[in-house]
């Protein structure tokens, strides 16, 4: 299951978490990860300080995800799918997808499939 978050909401669960990881992927198909301090601007989800790497592969292709691990133990990830649009050494990342995704654990504590959010990036109507 996903939980879609409200553009409005992504604001408010970034300050739920504190660094993220950036993904890029390559020429050749290879995700680059990266940790970063994203902050939420009226344009987007902005990581500063990048490298060439990041920058390059951002560049290249565009589609880029950040992954918020949780802050405790069995806690929501915050993952955000995107576009980038890259600057000098950041990047802005107008989302796409955001959803907080968690295993979902079976009776013996094994995996069984997902707990997810969507979390919306629309403001609902009402």
């Amino acid at each position: 299951m996903s939980v879609k978050v409200e553009l409005d909401e992504l604001a408010a669960r970034l300050d739920e978490y504190g660094f993220a990881y950036l993904v890029t992927v390559s020429d050749v198909g290879a995700a680059h990860v990266i940790a970063v301090t994203p902050r939420l601007t009226a344009d987007g989800v902005v990581a500063d300080a990048l490298g060439r790497h990041s920058i390059a592969n951002a560049t290249a292709h565009p589609a880029v995800t950040m992954v918020w691990p949780p802050t405790q133990a069995g806690g929501y990830s915050l993952i955000v799918d995107g576009t980038a649009t890259v600057g000098d050494e950041s990047i802005t990342v107008s989302p796409t997808r955001a959803v907080l995704h968690r295993p979902a654990p079976g009776a013996d504590g094994t995996r069984v499939g997902n707990d997810c959010q969507p979390v919306a990036l629309q403001p609902s109507e009402g």
